[in-house]
C-alpha cells in the first residue's frame, strides 16, 4: 500500500519552529534572525548602501520591510524614512519587536506576505526572505510588489553560473544546495523592471555562495 506524501507544513508553522528551536543560532537571546542579519562584515556595507539611497530621497520614502525578522537591520534604517512598515509572519516575534522598538514613524504587522494585503509604500525591502519560500509563494508575492516603485532585494545565491528558481518546499533549506537561487527577472517570476543595479555583494568563505543585494526600479 502506497503511503501518501507528507503535506508540507504551512510557512507560518515552519518559521515559528525555526525561531523556537533556534535553528538560525542565537541560543542566548529570545529571537535571532541568523548571522546574515548580525555579522558586521555582511550588514554594515548593506546598511551604508541603503542609508545612502534613502538620503538621496531626502528621507521621504515610505518603506515596507517584508520579513523584518529580529529587526537588527531595520532598527538602523527607520530614522532615514518617512514611514517604515516592518512585517513578519511570526506573531511572537512581531510582538517582541513592538515592545522593544518604538519610533513615531515605525509600525509592525504580523502578515503572511504571500497571502495578505501589504501596506502602501514607495519601496519594498526583501532581505534573504525569498530564498526560504516556494516558487508558488514567490509568484503570489511578485504580483503585489510589482506595483511598488522600488524593490531592494537581497538573496543568498551560488558563486558563478547557476540555474535560477529551482523550486523548494518552504522552510526546507534554501536553493543553494541545488546550485540555484532566486532571480525575480527569470521564469517563472518574470518581474518587469526599468532599472537594475547591484548595491552590495558579500562573498562567503569556503564556497558557501554570495549574499547579493539588487536595486530594482519598476516600470
Amino acid at each position: 500500500m502506497n503511503k501518501k506524501p507528507k503535506t508540507p507544513w504551512p510557512t507560518k508553522d515552519v518559521m515559528n519552529q525555526i525561531y523556537d528551536l533556534k535553528l538560525w543560532g542565537g541560543k542566548e537571546v529570545d529571537f535571532y534572525s541568523g548571522i546574515g542579519s548580525h555579522d558586521p562584515q555582511i550588514i554594515n556595507p548593506y546598511l551604508n548602501a541603503l542609508i545612502t539611497f534613502f538620503k538621496t530621497k531626502n528621507k521621504s520614502l515610505v518603506i515596507c520591510d517584508l520579513g523584518c525578522g529580529d529587526f537588527n537591520i531595520g532598527k538602523h534604517l527607520a530614522k532615514y524614512t518617512r514611514k517604515y512598515f516592518a512585517i513578519d509572519i511570526v506573531d511572537n516575534l512581531i510582538q517582541r519587536n513592538k515592545n522593544i522598538f518604538k519610533e513615531d514613524n515605525l509600525e509592525f504587522y504580523c502578515l503572511d506576505i504571500s497571502k495578505d494585503k501589504l501596506p502602501p509604500a514607495d519601496c519594498i525591502i526583501l532581505r534573504q526572505v525569498l530564498q526560504h519560500l516556494s516558487n508558488s509563494e514567490i509568484k503570489n508575492l511578485v504580483k503585489k510588489i510589482e506595483t511598488y516603485k522600488y524593490i531592494i532585494l537581497t538573496e543568498h545565491i551560488p558563486i558563478g553560473d547557476f540555474i535560477p528558481n529551482k523550486d523548494i518546499i518552504s522552510g526546507q533549506g534554501i536553493r543553494l544546495k541545488k546550485n540555484s537561487g532566486v532571480n525575480l527577472l527569470e521564469a517563472p517570476f518574470n518581474l518587469k523592471i526599468k532599472e537594475m543595479k547591484i548595491l552590495n555583494e558579500y562573498i562567503l568563505e569556503n564556497n558557501k555562495g554570495r549574499i547579493t543585494t539588487y536595486f530594482y526600479k519598476i516600470l
